[in-house]
């Protein structure tokens, strides 16, 4: 009977009855169904999997619920409020910002980012200092974008500006526009920017345009019910730290911004690394380890070049050791596959040392400081972390101590000694950021001229 009920609402857009509440609805459907628009802030595939943080937002709001979770995308902004007012889909999830037009027409759900609009522009020209020296320039905007209301409040300061709207341009759009020099400015929100500048590092901010705006969820007039639970939500996964989780995992590895490392890392990934992708997903299929993470551990420490040599003897694309090479059967480090496959390999062995009981990201994340900074120094810092009566089993947790490994206070009577914590810290910091921008090659346009070949099964991200 329920199946019935299911397929009759499934029939009728999930309307069921327009008597039944639409979180009711939503539960005997068995599916919450989202509207989303793809960007590296939302929504987006990546090697395999779906990703962004909206995606991961409704995720576990559908998993609250017990329900499972459909989402859509749309390419116009314009396209999603019929898509809520009229209950075709029950939330939008799309990185939108609350305004009074759009609240005449649809409920917003408590707020969970602050955001600013920002110009960009192109470094290497004149630099903007407000809305009056953009007058005259080519300006773009999204169409149907909060930001367009923002534009025309400018004019009271320059009476002259003008723009243009795109109905399908995306954030990512606007500044391969801006750094190609197609356009001279755009206006972007600045979470978006914080991430896609590392694509496009020519890219700077000009401005803010206005004071922070909130993202929201978008949900239908007068449901009240779905409203409501939705604001527990997101006031339960505040608490628990779980909404930090989510957002940390896409902007913390960005928030240290090298403009010549972001360019060299685009230069390197178009002239290095397709000469050792098939080595790559070698090493992926004999460890099952993902093959981008491999891939940024080596850019990490050679920048894909397979004749780096450093001062203390580690040498080649992965950086081994005389000893880690012995260990993982690496006759030649300078040979960039035997390389690959041997940072592949010790990397696997590493990782087998923790408990199995760690989660699956931590546990990753620790090996990962383990093949910079040595497994008894990782463990070490496990044990001061358990001192502080907080979890060892938690990477953010041990990451915070790991400076402490060179704390006089506690190092003397640590099994392992003194070791430089922080720089495993950055290490693991870095590798992340590599493989996110990694993770992105499959869901952008980025890097469509590097022709990768077709994915392959992976592990979860990191």
């Amino acid at each position: 009977m329920r199946i019935f009920f299911a397929v009759v609402c499934s029939a009728l857009l999930g309307s069921c009855s327009p008597n039944l509440p639409l979180l009711d609805q939503i539960r005997l459907l068995g599916e919450l169904r989202v509207v989303t628009r793809n960007a590296p802030t939302t929504y987006y595939y990546g090697a395999n999997e779906r990703h962004g943080i909206e995606y991961e937002l409704a995720r576990s709001f559908a998993d609250h619920l017990g329900v499972r979770l459909s989402m859509r995308t749309v390419d116009q902004i314009e396209q999603i409020f019929p898509e809520i007012s009229d209950r075709k889909s029950h939330i939008a999830a799309a990185g939108l910002t609350i305004t009074e037009p759009r609240q005449e027409i649809i409920t917003f759900s408590p707020g969970y980012q602050k955001v600013t609009a920002q110009l960009v522009y192109r470094m290497g020209t004149r630099r903007p200092r407000s809305m009056q020296d953009v007058s005259g320039g080519m300006l773009e905007v999204r169409a149907g974008s909060s930001h367009v209301g923002t534009l025309h409040r400018a004019l009271e300061e320059a009476p002259d500006l003008a723009w243009a709207e795109h109905r399908s341009t995306g954030a990512e759009t606007l500044m391969r526009r801006v750094a190609d020099r197609t356009i001279d400015y755009a206006v972007v929100n600045s979470n978006e920017f914080q991430l896609l500048r590392h694509y496009y590092p020519e890219v700077r901010v000009a401005f803010d345009l206005e004071s922070a705006g909130t993202l929201a969820w978008a949900l239908p007039p007068e449901a009240g019910d779905l409203r409501e639970e939705v604001s527990e939500f997101f006031a339960r996964i505040g608490a628990t730290g779980e909404l930090d989780q989510i957002l940390d995992r896409y902007y913390v590895a960005h928030r240290d911004f090298d403009f010549v490392g972001s360019r060299a890392f685009v230069r390197h990934l178009n002239n290095r690394l397709p000469a050792h992708r098939e080595a790559f997903f070698a090493a992926e299929q004999e460890t099952g380890i993902d093959w981008k993470l491999l891939a940024a551990i080596a850019y990490q420490e050679s920048h894909w070049n397979a004749e780096a040599v450093s001062p203390t003897g580690v040498e080649g694309l992965m950086m081994l050791t005389v000893n880690t090479a012995e260990i993982v059967g690496v006759i030649d480090r300078a040979d960039p596959r035997e390389s690959i496959l041997g940072g592949a390999r010790y990397l696997a062995h590493v990782l087998e040392k923790f408990p199995e009981r760690i989660p699956a990201e931590d546990r990753m994340l620790m090996a990962i400081a383990a093949y910079n900074i040595g497994f008894g120094h990782v463990e070490d810092a496990r044990i001061i972390t358990e001192s502080q009566q907080a979890d060892k089993d938690s990477w953010e947790d041990v990451r915070a101590n790991l400076p402490l490994l060179s704390d006089e206070k506690w190092y003397p009577s640590l099994k392992r000694g003194y070791a430089q914590g922080s720089v495993p810290v950055q290490y693991v910091d870095n590798i992340r950021h590599y493989f996110s921008l990694l993770d992105r090659l499959n869901g952008t346009q980025i890097f469509s001229a590097l022709a990768l070949a077709p994915p392959m099964p992976t592990s979860d991200p990191i």
